[in-house]
């Protein structure tokens, strides 16, 4: 890569904490474009064009992350002055939709927890700590990364909530229903005390269990719990999560919070799910909707 896009992803780094798998991902996407075009620095609108052609048989979703990507580089030059231009204008605008949330029914997570807790009440260290990860992905709508590197001093004793270290560094404060709390007592009182491991969920090597294990646990259990393994993972426990909470009238704001969105537009998404809902609120809750009752009455 060229000198100016380590700038750019140091300055990510630091001014703006991005994550590893961020950082990751936007080396990838500078990396393929100057393998194309040259130094980005330098390349030329024409150059930035051609890109739209090299690019033309992705998905709209991948071409328009890859020119975000660029974009703000471009922005980034000209802040520090490598640029005079910003030949962004030529990179392609894809027209792409954010794909809709897989829904779990409240019937397949009642039918997953079932198998989970038969499994854990047999007392084995891996059934036990299967159902407290369970309990947190949909009780606490944790990302994979999160409940997998779970520190032991995230876990307080008596407060109903723990701290979460997210995207970006940027933390916040999650809820811990009764039952997880039941499930993780149960988990820490035969957790491997070796080796001296500072992860709730700890693996052999001292490291923390990985998010390949996680997701692999849960296509096992879905499989013996008689639901299709396909339609299960970690990230859709989470969007069960917050699906279910908005039936159950949560605030978006607060939805927002708990799954420490940093735009509420990405939170939005779940309200598609629950618009039946949502018109019998206004046509119940709102004055002019009962007035019209009365009036036909």
């Amino acid at each position: 890569m060229s000198a100016a896009t380590d700038a750019f992803l140091d300055m990510l780094s630091a001014e703006r904490g991005a994550a590893a798998n961020t950082l990751s991902a936007y080396r990838r996407d500078l990396d393929g474009a100057e393998e194309l075009i040259g130094d980005l620095a330098h390349a030329s609108r024409v150059d930035v064009a051609k890109l739209a052609s090299a690019w033309a048989s992705l998905a709209p979703s991948t071409v328009a992350r890859k020119a975000s990507a660029l974009r703000q580089f471009f922005g980034f030059a000209l802040d520090e002055g490598w640029r005079k231009d910003d030949p962004s204008g030529a990179l392609p605008n894809p027209q792409t939709r954010r794909p809709l949330p897989k829904v779990l029914s409240h019937d397949a997570v009642d039918t997953l927890f079932a198998r989970a807790e038969l499994e854990a009440s047999s007392a084995k260290p891996v059934s036990v700590r299967q159902l407290a990860l369970l309990e947190l992905l949909y009780g606490s709508g944790l990302r994979a990364s999160e409940l997998v590197s779970l520190p032991l001093v995230a876990l307080p004793r008596d407060a109903p909530v723990m701290t979460i270290t997210g995207k970006g560094g940027v933390s916040r404060m999650v809820p811990i229903s009764d039952r997880a709390r039941d499930s993780l007592s149960e988990w820490l009182a035969i957790r491997p005390p070796e080796p001296a491991s500072p992860f709730l969920f700890p693996s052999r090597n001292n490291k923390h269990l990985s998010r390949v294990r996680l997701f692999q646990m849960l296509k096992e259990l879905s499989v013996r719990a008689g639901l299709d393994p396909a339609g299960i993972s970690p990230h859709v426990l989470r969007h069960a999560f917050a699906t279910h909470l908005l039936e159950g009238g949560a605030d978006l704001r607060m939805l927002q919070t708990l799954l420490g969105h940093a735009d509420i537009a990405t939170t939005q998404i779940y309200t598609h799910v629950d618009a039946a809902r949502l018109v019998e609120l206004v046509n119940t809750r709102h004055p002019l909707g009962s007035k019209r009752v009365a009036a036909r009455d």
